[in-house]
Formats: C-alpha cells, structure tokens, sequence
C-alpha cells in the first residue's frame, strides 16, 4: 500500500512567502515530514560583494522586509569588528530604538497572522491595528515605515529630533494597554489553551540539539539571548527582562512573542527619555584588510554576519545567516505525531522567514559542482531574455 502525501505550499495563507512540504500521514496523523527549498533565492550575499561597504547596507536590509534592521545591524558590527572603533552612545541608543520598534511590528504581524489562521479574526485585527501605531513611530523616527535606511557602519544615517520624542511617546504609551489586553486574552482564553496547548512541543534537549534560535528556544526554556548573553547597542544601560517560558508549544511561542513586545516598549521609552548627547557617525574613511563578525537578537533569533575585507571599498566576502536557517529543521522535531490539522500552525509558530535562508548550489549525484555563481547569473539572464521576446518585448 503506497504512502498518502499531503503538500502544504509552495504557497499557503500561513506561509509569509514560499516553500514547499510533504506530510507523509496515516489517518489523520502526521508520520514524516519533508520540505524542499529554492523558490526564493536572490544571490544577496554575490550583490553585496560587488558593492561599496557603505552601499552593502541597503542592499542587506532588503533581505527580509520585516528584519530590515536585524541584517543591516549584524553587518556594520561585523564592519567595526574589523578594525578598533568605537561607535557613539548617541549612535547606539538611536540603533536600540529602531531595533526594538522593529521587534515590536514583526511579533504583532505573526500575532495578527496567527489568529487570522485560528479563526480569531478579532486578534487578526488588533494586532494589526496596533501595528499601524508602532509602523507611525518608524516613520516618524527614520521617514519611513519599513526599510529604514538608518544604519551605517559607524553609527546611523539620521538623526532623532528633540521635538519629535513626545510624540513618539505618547504612541508607545498609546499601545501599551492594547498589548496588555492581548496578553490577557491568550493567557485566559479556554479556547486557545485547547488548541495550542501541547501542539507542537519542542523539548528543552530538542530545542539544544537542532540550535535553535530566539523566541521559538526560548519558549522550550532556553534563556539565550543576544542582547543579555553578548550585550551591544544600549542594552545594557538599562534593566529589562528575557522572557523565558517552559512547556515548548505553539501557546508559549505566542506568549513570549508577546511578553517580548511589552519589554520593547519599555526599552523604547527608556532609549528615548534618556538619548544621550553626541555626534552619530564615526565617518569611517577606509575598511582595513581583515575579517569581522556582528551578531543581532533578530525578531526571530540571532541574526549572523561575516565579512572580509582585502582593504579595498568593498567585501571580498559576506556571508550571512539568518535564524529560520537553524529554527526551521526543528519541524522534524514538531510537526512528526501531531494531527494535520495542527501542521501549518507548527510550521509558522517558529515565525519563519525563509528567503534569508535560502541557498542555491547546482551538483551532480556525486557532488561536483555543476553552476557556479556567474554560470547561475548568465543562465537566469538567458531565461529572462528568453521570456521577453517570447512577450513581444
């Protein structure tokens, strides 16, 4: 008797982008998971090597339009790492706040996708709603309310005015009580307990063993976080709390997603009640020969980048690593023993992001190198020729 498959993508309405998997299933049980890559690749890493360092950072930022901050960040501290500098307080405190109002959006898009999934449409539209807040906070601080442009090795781009802290204020505190009622309403609603409790645990030792990364670890009880465990930024000038649950399912991965959000308004205010004085830009003339690396608590998890300079204006090498890289194998781990039903809501609790996770490399069944990066760049301009004369271009 042959295996009954069942396909979740390359699209699906929980799935922020494409990827495809195979639920391999008896009855109404999942029995092994599969998943197949590549629909997203964009050869970023190749782009940033053929441009200036200080160009690179708009190019990183466009990775991920919700982690528009994370990539841009873990990339200029992985610039100053090449050589002693030290960045302005004025410049770090600036990089706090746009990091933790990025935070705060990207867990509300989850939190509001995730109720739309479970039927809660009325949490669907207050995460949404709130998110518009935060979204006017951005715009208000860097001009615009994704893709912020504000990052540069060295310190920052732009400037906070005085005169539009109060502002930005009085918006944070506005959110706060919308956020506390969310809180309540996942911890004390009965029906979210039934379907999210015990769906889709990841153990402590599991949660270890595949590496995984931010929120999706830290409700499986491991207390890592960048911003405590290796301090950068504003961070440590302030006290604030990592959250940390135990239990591993869906409903703590959505707890600490949103107890997180209230510790990053608090982080916020701070920042923006206590902005230091001082220039924001260290005007970096010249990158040294040497290699550098910066790490960032992401939304998702600690976001990793690696540079190389030859002393010249542009990387020789930039690698980067995204968190989905190492939270989303823990599917294997999830997903194996729960209903169908249950599989997506798994799937999408790690927060995946899976075009900065996606990697092309073309081999044969032995492992030699078909393609390499300039045979894939002339092979997808050929297509492109291709389906434009076809069009009548």
């Amino acid at each position: 008797m042959g295996k009954t498959i069942i396909p979740i993508g390359p699209y699906h309405p929980l799935l922020e982008e494409p990827e495809f998997f195979t639920l391999t299933v008896d009855g109404e049980t999942v029995v092994d998971i599969d998943m197949r890559m590549g629909y997203n690749h964009r050869g970023i890493e190749k782009l940033s090597e053929g441009l200036v360092f200080d160009n690179s950072t708009f190019v990183v930022e466009r990775i991920c339009g919700i982690c528009s901050t994370s990539h841009p960040w873990a990339f200029t501290r992985a610039v100053e790492d090449i050589f002693p500098m030290e960045v302005s307080m004025r410049a770090k405190y600036i990089r706090t706040i746009i990091a933790e109002g990025e935070r705060i959006h990207s867990h509300l898009l989850w939190l509001g996708l995730a109720g739309h999934f479970l039927g809660y449409n009325t949490v669907f539209m207050w995460s949404w709603k709130l998110r518009e807040e935060i979204l006017d906070v951005m715009e208000i601080l860097s001009g615009n309310r994704n893709s912020y442009a504000m990052f540069k090795p060295g310190g920052v781009r732009r400037d906070i005015n005085a005169e539009d802290i109060p502002l930005c204020l009085k918006k944070i505190d506005s959110i706060v009580p919308t956020l506390i009622m969310l809180k309540k309403a996942v911890l004390d609603d009965p029906v979210l307990h039934a379907r999210l409790k015990g769906v889709g645990v990841l153990s402590y030792q599991e949660a270890i063993d595949f590496s995984a990364l931010g929120p999706t670890s830290r409700a499986s009880g491991v207390a890592r976080d960048v911003r405590k465990d290796s301090p950068y930024g504003a961070y440590q000038e302030m006290d604030w709390n990592m959250i940390v649950t135990q239990n591993g399912d869906v409903f703590d991965k959505a707890v600490v997603r949103i107890l997180e959000m209230v510790e990053s308004t608090n982080i916020m205010k701070y920042c923006l009640e206590n902005l230091p004085d001082g220039e924001i830009d260290a005007c970096i003339k010249d990158v040294l020969v040497g290699e550098g690396i910066g790490y960032v608590e992401a939304p998702r998890g600690e976001t990793f980048h690696y540079v190389k300079s030859d002393g010249t204006n542009r990387p020789v090498r930039h690698k980067v690593r995204a968190p989905t890289f190492m939270n989303l194998p823990t599917y294997k781990a999830t997903v194996i023993g729960q209903t169908i039903s249950d599989a997506t809501i798994i799937l999408a609790a790690i927060d995946p992001c899976y075009c900065c996770t996606e990697r092309v490399a073309v081999k044969n069944d032995k492992g030699k190198m078909l393609y390499n990066g300039q045979d894939l760049v002339r092979l997808s301009r050929e297509k492109t020729e291709k389906m434009r004369q076809r069009m009548g271009g």
